[in-house]
């Protein structure tokens, strides 16, 4: 148990809530994962409740357990202990950490999904060393977290940063959030579908593969296919990529012009494709950034522990609960 540094500290449970299924994890002091459970996320507070009570309790039948994070898709109150909203799940101004705590007789904490993969990846994987870092998720839409200081930023009211959600084109495309022209709607899984829609509709005959597909089933189409389209040459694909790259780094720039970080993690399902992106998503950065010839850039790497990243963090953060890890702030409530 000492092969590592940091293996000999007390094991914990890091949980990914997702809306489609539950992934539970044993996770050591290191940033490993021992062991694993899944199961489909039920519909109903007291269903998903009891589903993360018996996620645990099988864990625990095979390991010595001192603690439990959760990784929450959705908006958590600046004590860690309750979700405010999260719109693929049940929960709702809900005291869910009091809740399973008081079940499983472990402290409980909450965090952000971003927030939680952020840390794993400061601790474990490709923030490691850096001082004020922004983690962008770019999956179906955009999370994002801050590290500020080496200490995770998460505003006063525990929601921020929203930053899918800045406006980037006015009275631009809908988004969910109510809003229109928000980051995500340019610069995500959703995006990527979105523009080669509207590429397509202009000359569907540029298209070798995309029109071919969307003609077969206009609803088949996903950002996994169109970069795979891209990947074996399709010039509208292509050039959905090009856009998208584009946005990317548009937004880093907006953000860096806030934040100033000196490090950016590209997470989330879309990173898989980042060999298609990313060198020109830093050329627009540079380009974009204000006094680009007048101060350093952030370095901006993908992230090295993929979708494991959520849980590795909650698991890590649940374990400053017990006092036995780096926390993440200053005072870390337990219940």
């Amino acid at each position: 148990m000492t092969t590592r540094i940091g293996r000999e500290r007390p094991l914990t449970v890091g949980i990914d809530v997702g809306g489609t299924n539950i992934r539970a994890s044993v996770v050591d002091g290191a940033g490993e994962v021992l062991d694993s459970v899944q199961a489909p996320t039920p519909h109903s507070e007291r269903a998903l409740d009891d589903g993360l009570e018996r996620a645990v309790r099988e864990l625990r039948g095979r390991h010595r357990i001192g603690a439990v994070g959760l990784a929450v898709a959705g908006f958590v109150d600046e004590t860690r202990t309750s979700v405010r909203f999260a719109p693929h799940l049940p929960w709702e101004d809900s005291p869910v950490a009091s809740r399973l705590s008081e079940r499983l007789e472990l402290p409980v904490i909450l965090e952000h999904d971003a927030n939680a993969a952020m840390w794993a990846e400061y601790r474990f994987g490709a923030a490691a060393g850096a001082h004020n870092g922004v983690l962008v998720a770019i999956g179906t839409g955009i999370g994002a977290a801050l590290l500020v200081g080496g200490e995770l930023y998460r505003g006063s009211f525990g929601v921020a940063p929203e930053l899918g959600h800045l406006q980037v084109v006015p009275n631009g495309r809908a988004c969910p959030c109510g809003k229109r022209g928000c980051w995500e709607r340019y610069c995500s899984g959703t995006a990527l579908v979105d523009t080669a829609i509207e590429r397509l509709a202009i000359d569907p005959a540029r298209s070798t593969i995309l029109a071919r597909e969307v003609s077969r089933d206009p609803g088949s189409l996903t950002g996994r296919r169109v970069a795979g389209a891209a990947q074996d040459g399709d010039p509208v694909a292509l050039e959905v990529l090009a856009d998208f790259a584009r946005w990317l780094g548009l937004g880093l720039a907006f953000v860096s012009d806030i934040f100033d970080p000196d490090l950016v993690v590209i997470a989330g399902g879309v990173s898989s494709s980042a060999p298609l992106f990313l060198d020109e998503a830093r050329e627009h950065y540079a380009a974009s950034i204000t006094g680009a010839r007048h101060r350093p850039l952030a370095r901006i790497r993908t992230t090295q522990l993929g979708e494991g990243a959520g849980m590795i963090g909650a698991a890590e953060l649940a374990r400053t609960a017990l006092g036995a890890g780096p926390a993440a702030e200053h005072h870390v409530p337990v219940v």
